[in-house]
This record gives C-alpha cells, sequence and structure tokens, in this order.
C-alpha cells in the first residue's frame, strides 16, 4: 500500500511545470499523463513554493485562496495539459474549513472543482462513496461535485446530519451563503440510511445553525405511508438550548375527565440558565403548574429549583362532600464546586411538600415512600484557618403526624482547638502542662416546632424559641505509668435568653369551654436579659489490654481479643440552690403540694440541672477478630475478619445521691458478618427493683426476687443487603474492564448538562449495559419494653420484619424488565411493587410501568421517539391511580 502525502499551493504547481520552466512545459505536451506510485510512506513528489502568484499567458488563469492538502492511499496521477489530478483509494483533500474524502476524487484546477464518486469492488458494489465536511457539517453522497470559487456544490442521493436530525435527498444544491436545496428528500432522526421512520417532502431548505423548512410533507413509518399530512414542515436544527412548546399529552381519566398534560413552555435564557414551565389541566377542574428553574456554571456553581402546585377535585364537584386537595412542593438544590472559593462554601439542599402532596400527584417512588423531608441551607467560611462561621437555616417534617421544626436562622462560630501554654519551637519531650488544649464554640438558634397546619396562621411567630450558648472546654491528657491515658478537663457552659418565666398559684376558679378548675397554675414570661450559667469537672483513665492465640493448623490463624477499660469521675455542683436563682418552688394542688421547676423551663437549650452530681463510671469495651488465610492476598497470605466489632458494658455510681446511686447496666454492641448482615444490639438493666405500680425503689433486685438485674428494655436490629450481578461471576480483570467511568471521563464523552442530569436522576435512566442484578434488603427489629404491674413484668415487644427485592434483567440486548417489591411478615402484605419493562427500538423507545396492588394501583404504556427535536411524537395510554380502577 502506497501513503502519498503533499502540501502544495495551487500556484506552486502551475509555476513549476509551465511559468519557471517552460521548456520543460513544451516537452511534456506529448505525455500529458504523469503516474506517481511508490511504497508506504515515500514522498514521490516535491514542488517547490514559488515567491509570486502564478498565471497562464494564453488566458486559461486559475488562482486559489489557500493551500490544499491532499493523500491517497494508492497513486495520484496528474494530467498536466488538462490541469487535473486524480486520487484513487481511499483519497482525502482538505482545502480550509472544507473536506472530501472518497475512493475516487478527481480535481480540476482549471475550473477550481473537485469531483467526487466512490467505485465498484470485486463483486460490483459500490463503496468507498463520497464523504463532505465543511465547518462541522456532514454529507455522504454517491456523488460531489464542489467549486472552490462559487462554494456552490451539487450532490446527488445524500445523507447529511443536522443537529440531531438526518437530511436525505435525491438531489442537493448547496448556496454561497451556506444554504442548502434539497428535491425529493425526506427528514429523520434514524441514523440508518434505511430509517425506520421519515418525513417525506418534495422539496426543502436547510438554513444551518437553524432550521429547516419543507414544504408539504407526510410521515412513513417502514416504508408504510400513514394518514398523518401536514402543509409544510418545521425542523430546529439550531445545537444547544431552543427554546419553544412543549406539546402536553391527552387522554381521558375516570375520576377527572378529559385532560391535557404535562404541556408548557420551554425558554432557553442563557447559556447558564433555562426555565421550563409545565402544567395540567382536567374537566372536572382539576389542575397543577410546575416551574422549573435550572442554572449551571462550570467550575463554580450549579442548581436547579422546582415548584409544584396542584389543585386536585376529588369527587363530583358539583357535590357536597367533594374533596378538595390543594398541595405544593418546593424543592431546590445548589451546589458549589470546591475550588471556586476554597475559603467558603454555600450549599443548600431544600425540600418541602404538603402532607398531601405525595399521595395525591405524580412523584417519584422515592418521594411517595418517605414521609419525612429535611431542608438546610448553610453558608460556611473560616479566618487562617482559625475561626470558622456557619450561617445555617433547617427543615425538617413529618407528614405522618403533620409537624414542622424550622430554625431560621442557626449561627455557629468556632475556634480551632489550641494550646496556650505550648512552646512555639519546643525542644524534647513536651512538658504535662504544654498538652492542656482550649476550645471556644457558640451557638445561637432560632426555632420553632409546631404543625404544618398552623405555620403562617397569625401569631404563628410568637412560638419561636431563641436563644445562644457559649461552651468553653479545657482538658490535658497525659501518660501515666506508660500504658495508661489519664484525662483531666473542665467544661463552662453560659446560655442566654432574652426571657424567662415564673409559676404562681391561683386559688380561683376557670371556667373553660368542657371544664371547670377550682385553683390552678399560672405561668408568665418575664421579658429581659437573662444568662444561665454551669460548669462540671471531668477526670477519666483508660488503657488497652490485647490478647492472641495463635493456630499453628487450619484456616484460622490467629485471634486477638482487645479490652478497653475505662474509669471516669464527673462533678457538676449544685445548681439548684438559691445562690443560682435557677429554680422555684410552686404549689401545684390545693392539698397544698409544692413542685420545683425551673425558670427556664421550655427554653430553647433548657437550663442548669437541679441538684448536685458526682458520678464515677465504669465501661469496657471489647473487640474481636481473626486472622484467616487468603489466596487472594499475596503479601501476607492472611485476612481479616471482624466477629465483634464493638461490644461495651457500662454503668456507674453517683456519689452525690441519698439513695438509688447505681446507674442502670447498659450493654451496646455491633458487628457485620460475611460483610454483608449488620447486627446491632443494646439493651438496659436496672439493679433496682419496683413497687406494685412499678415505680422504682431505693432496694435492690437481688433483695427482693433474687436477681442481680431487671430488664428495662432491650432491641436487637438485624439488617441484610445483598446484590448479586453478572459481574459478580466475572474473573478479575473482567471485573475491572466493567467498573463505571467516573464523571470527568464521562464528562468527555458527552455534553454537561446530560451528564448531570444521570448523575441528579438515575432513576430516569436505563442502564443497557448491565446485563442482570438483583438486590436483597433484609430488616428485622425486635424490640421488648417491659411493664411492671403489680411487681410482674409485662412485655411489651415489637416487631418490624420485612423483606426487600430490587431487579433488573436485560431479557435480550433490547428488552429490558426492572422490579421492585417487598414482603412485610408481620402485617403479611406485599410492600409497595412496581413492574417497568422497556424496549429500545434503535430511533423510537417503548416502556410500560404497572403499579398491581396498593394506593398507587395504575399502568402507564407509551412509545415514542427517542430524540427530543421530536420528543412530541408519542403514543400513551395510562391509567392513572387517582381513577383507583378495579
Amino acid at each position: 500500500m502506497l501513503h502519498v502525502y503533499h502540501c502544495f499551493l495551487i500556484f506552486s504547481f502551475f509555476t513549476a511545470f509551465f511559468i519557471c520552466n517552460p521548456a520543460f512545459s513544451q516537452e511534456i505536451i506529448s505525455d500529458t499523463t504523469i503516474y506517481v506510485s511508490g511504497g508506504p510512506g515515500v514522498d514521490t513528489l516535491d514542488l517547490t513554493k514559488p515567491q509570486d502568484t502564478a498565471r497562464v499567458e494564453n488566458g486559461a488563469g486559475f488562482l486559489l485562496e489557500t493551500q490544499i492538502d491532499y493523500k491517497s492511499f494508492s497513486e495520484i496521477h496528474f494530467d498536466v495539459k488538462n490541469h487535473k489530478v486524480f486520487l484513487y483509494d481511499n483519497a482525502e483533500i482538505e482545502y480550509g474549513d472544507i473536506g472530501l474524502k472518497a475512493d475516487y476524487i478527481e480535481i480540476d484546477f482549471t475550473k477550481n472543482q473537485a469531483f467526487a464518486r466512490g467505485v465498484p469492488d470485486s463483486t460490483g458494489k459500490i463503496v468507498g462513496t463520497p464523504v463532505f465536511n465543511e465547518s462541522g457539517q456532514t454529507f455522504e453522497a454517491e456523488e460531489i461535485k464542489y467549486n472552490f470559487d462559487t462554494k456552490k456544490g451539487f450532490i446527488q442521493h445524500v445523507i447529511t446530519k443536522d443537529g440531531e436530525g438526518y437530511l436525505h435527498g435525491e438531489k442537493i444544491k448547496r448556496l454561497p451563503d451556506g444554504r442548502i436545496n434539497v428535491a425529493d428528500g425526506k427528514y429523520t432522526t434514524c441514523d440508518l440510511k434505511h430509517p425506520h421512520f421519515e418525513f417525506r417532502y418534495t422539496k426543502a431548505q436547510v438554513i444551518p445553525d437553524n432550521k429547516i423548512v419543507s414544504g408539504p410533507a407526510y410521515l412513513v413509518i417502514e416504508d408504510v405511508p400513514v394518514p398523518l399530512v401536514i402543509p409544510f414542515g418545521l425542523f430546529p436544527n439550531k445545537a444547544g438550548q431552543r427554546s419553544g412548546i412543549i406539546v402536553p399529552s391527552f387522554g381521558e381519566s375516570n375520576s377527572r375527565g378529559f385532560f391535557l398534560e404535562g404541556g408548557g413552555y420551554y425558554w432557553g435564557i442563557n447559556d447558564y440558565m433555562d426555565l421550563t414551565v409545565t402544567g395540567d389541566i382536567f374537566s372536572s377542574g382539576s389542575w397543577a403548574i410546575r416551574p422549573t428553574f435550572r442554572y449551571r456554571k462550570r467550575y463554580k456553581f450549579n442548581g436547579n429549583f422546582d415548584f409544584s402546585y396542584a389543585k386536585n377535585i376529588l369527587g363530583d364537584r358539583d357535590s357536597p362532600d367533594t374533596d378538595i386537595k390543594k398541595d405544593f412542593s418546593v424543592r431546590w438544590t445548589h451546589s458549589q464546586d470546591p475550588k471556586a472559593r476554597p475559603n467558603s462554601r454555600f450549599t443548600a439542599n431544600v425540600n418541602i411538600v404538603t402532607s398531601d402532596f405525595n399521595e395525591f400527584n405524580l412523584t417519584n417512588t422515592e418521594a411517595y415512600l418517605s414521609n419525612t423531608f429535611q431542608s438546610s441551607i448553610a453558608y460556611q467560611t473560616n479566618f487562617n484557618n482559625k475561626l470558622f462561621l456557619t450561617l445555617n437555616a433547617t427543615h425538617q417534617q413529618n407528614t405522618l403526624d403533620r409537624s414542622v421544626n424550622i430554625s431560621l436562622p442557626t449561627i455557629t462560630f468556632n475556634t480551632k482547638q489550641f494550646y496556650p501554654f505550648r512552646r512555639q519551637n519546643p525542644v524534647g519531650k513536651l512538658r504535662w502542662y504544654e498538652n492542656i488544649n482550649l476550645k471556644y464554640s457558640m451557638n445561637a438558634d432560632n426555632r420553632i416546632a409546631t404543625k404544618d397546619t398552623l405555620l403562617f396562621e397569625p401569631g404563628w411567630e410568637d412560638d419561636f424559641k431563641y436563644g445562644a450558648k457559649h461552651t468553653i472546654p479545657l482538658s490535658v491528657s497525659v501518660k501515666a505509668l506508660k500504658h495508661f491515658t489519664l484525662t483531666n478537663g473542665v467544661s463552662y457552659t453560659e446560655k442566654w435568653y432574652p426571657y424567662t418565666m415564673r409559676k404562681s398559684w391561683v386559688n380561683d376558679t376557670l371556667f373553660t369551654e368542657n371544664d371547670t378548675t377550682v385553683g390552678y397554675v399560672q405561668t408568665d414570661t418575664v421579658r429581659g436579659f437573662k444568662a444561665a450559667r454551669q460548669f462540671s469537672y471531668t477526670a477519666g483513665i483508660s488503657t488497652r489490654l490485647y490478647g492472641m492465640y495463635q493456630f499453628k493448623k487450619g484456616p484460622v490463624t490467629a485471634i486477638r481479643h482487645v479490652l478497653t477499660p475505662s474509669v471516669s469521675f464527673n462533678y457538676r455542683p449544685d445548681f439548684g440552690s438559691d445562690y443560682w436563682g435557677y429554680w422555684d418552688d410552686v404549689q401545684y394542688n390545693n392539698e397544698g403540694d409544692y413542685t420545683r421547676y425551673s425558670i427556664f423551663e421550655g427554653s430553647l437549650y433548657g437550663g442548669p440541672p437541679d441538684g448536685k452530681s458526682g458520678t464515677v463510671s465504669f465501661s469496657l469495651t471489647n473487640n474481636l477478630e481473626m486472622k484467616v488465610r487468603s489466596k487472594n492476598d499475596t503479601v501476607t497470605g492472611t485476612k481479616k475478619v471482624m466477629l465483634i466489632d464493638n461490644f461495651t458494658i457500662s454503668s456507674g455510681y453517683d456519689i452525690a445521691r441519698d439513695s438509688l446511686n447505681w446507674n442502670p447496666l447498659r450493654l451496646s454492641g455491633r458487628t457485620k458478618l460475611f460483610n454483608k448482615l449488620n447486627i446491632t444490639y443494646s439493651s438496659s438493666w436496672d439493679p433496682y427493683a419496683v413497687d406494685s405500680a412499678g415505680r422504682t425503689i431505693n432496694e435492690f433486685e437481688w433483695t427482693v426476687n433474687k436477681k442481680l438485674f431487671r430488664l428495662e428494655n432491650t432491641t436487637w436490629n438485624f439488617g441484610l443487603s445483598f446484590r448479586i450481578s453478572q459481574s459478580d461471576f466475572k474473573k478479575g480483570k473482567e471485573k475491572e474492564q466493567q467498573k463505571p467511568t467516573d464523571n470527568s471521563a464521562l464528562l468527555d464523552q458527552y455534553p454537561e448538562q446530560e451528564v448531570m442530569d444521570i448523575l441528579d436522576n438515575p432513576d430516569l435512566y436505563i442502564d443497557w449495559n448491565n446485563p442482570w442484578s438483583i438486590t436483597f434488603t433484609y430488616s428485622l427489629r425486635f424490640s421488648n419494653n417491659p411493664r411492671y404491674i403489680n411487681f410482674e413484668p409485662e412485655d411489651v415487644r415489637t416487631t418490624v420484619n420485612s423483606l426487600g427485592v430490587v431487579g433488573d434483567l436485560s431479557i435480550t440486548p433490547k428488552w429490558k424488565l426492572q422490579f421492585r417489591t417487598g414482603y412485610d411478615f408481620e402485617t403479611r402484605e406485599f410492600t409497595y411493587t412496581s413492574i417497568d419493562v422497556f424496549r429500545d427500538l434503535h430511533c423510537w423507545e417503548m416502556f410500560l410501568n404497572w403499579i398491581p396492588t396498593g394506593s398507587r394501583k395504575s399502568w402507564n404504556f407509551g412509545i415514542n421517539v427517542k430524540a427530543s427535536i421530536l420528543r412530541d411524537m408519542k403514543y400513551n395510554r395510562k391509567k392513572d391511580f387517582r381513577d383507583s380502577y378495579r
């Protein structure tokens, strides 16, 4: 095979052969063809550049604006007399931003014109058909003629890609301004030479990077014309954002009448933001609107804001018992690139819904199955990496009990831990006092806890609680006797409030709607700044003990047991004394009985506790693991297997109490078996007995019932998550090849917005590269909180026992089945179940979603064109869950 690479100026060619050497020109006339061939990489022709423009004296002139680069895979013929060049076999020429490839190219320098076509192979099939490219626009055709001067072209039997679509034409003429006239053509988004569907027309014009306009057109599917005729066609082919109308889907609902769904408008504001507004309308009076605003600036920030408002009329709107639901949803996410501002960061994750929104409106599966929603807007910054400031607004919501907790704002200010007595350049060992460390933190909050039905009602702002808390912990840790760690610390806390409360007994009659009370406790709010101060002292000592047993034979090589015993002492003075003024007594009944109350009762952070405390605490933490032989580890030949990750026994003795000095014995543990099964355990055991009413008395359980402890509560949790897929049965190298591509690689292959949409909404996309996978999740929770009545325990047990299955199966390379289901063993019912079937129809796609049971019982079938430019070519049929079909 021959590779010939040449770069030449047209005037250099003819200067060398006709002007610079006229004698040679006369001699060459008798032999008008120069044949060039050679081995690979041989440059068989060297034409030097002249210093000025060459012209032919007999009037046949030729002049090009720039140089032509050309190459051929086998041979080149030069026809000097007729000023032509013939290129064969995978030939290519480049002229500025114009490129042409074909197995046969003819260049006529007299007319400044190129002609290209394919050639028949040994079987008679035409191969190497021309491919013409100009400024990113590509044409594939049987024959191409192009004039370099006029920039006009004539193409026969062409296929060209324009945006997301493909333009086919029997005859195409390219105009100097870039417009293209097409005769007997068709438009499609199918990339096959014989497309699955097309719009056929007799004439059309392509306006580059704008639109395609055609005359009357009709739709053809699989060579079968369908009765869909349009008087003219208008197909946008502009790259990037395109504003326009979103065509709704239409149909009829049993309960809500005729409808138009998903219609609206898309506005591509600029390269960094866009706005989509869609809505639904039903003949029954129900309607919804959903504006979505997205913004993104690469390497800076990105986010999106979604708002939904819906009015659902359940039943006949003229009926007196009609139920009208007005619900809304607000979703806002914002993230900042860490490199944009290294010392500060602003993030937002807002998710606010009304209690019935997910029940009566179309939402994704995760939102429907959730009953708790959280929001956070935060700004974080630091000063010289020593002082840290955070401004935050949070929201927690439970749609079951309709409770809402809002903090607006929360201010947190912290200092980095520092050592006030440490030398700047210490030499040798540190002195004990140089390990004394200090830290300061401040929290200020404005918080409300209410019901969503009371939110924004008149006077709702009076329920806000606000205050500030300052904390200064001081501690020092030193080694004692080489193996012990001794820790001492003092903590000071001060809380600021703009008000306190006072209680008093009112010996009067209180009349209410349902009752009459003789004498009552009255609570008054006293406005004015008040600080609550408290402090405590802590000392502790801990160490670690290691035990190991090694095996000479068998799969287990060693078992190691780590014990961490610790003893600590915590002292807190009595902040309920009259000296501090934080606690007081109040009569609470007509018999003259008194009780204690804190003037900070119900405040944001509470107040200092009543009574003195001096608690000695004990704990013993255990960790158990073993080493087993492993062929996969080529370095040590072993691997670690965790048997008990943590098992802790703890209790304490309060020397300041006058009774019930011993704290309950608490046991807690966790482990993970086979790297799949998570197990956690906790229980509390009281050493004191109870009376007939179940109240703890100052007598040991051993004295009364000859038992060391009395069970207060116990909880077991078992969680199993197990996923199997085809990759689990592959060998190591094959597994590595199937690892998912990272985000940076995806951004190099696909548009940024498309990649971000997939990462943000993985449930909305299908992974056709996954042959199959099944995920099992099993959860078992057992708890017992016994009650003691007449000295006898009565178990109060709670059990949660459920199994979940999620599957993804590629039946064939074009058929995909996805499903999720579960079973509650306690209620003996199936949990949320859905089945999805997808069919890849090359340029079309088909789907079926079926929810067979439950409140979301419904089905949805659709078939549509994949390309977004023709996304409104679709057919949908569905039975909505709001229709309550049987």
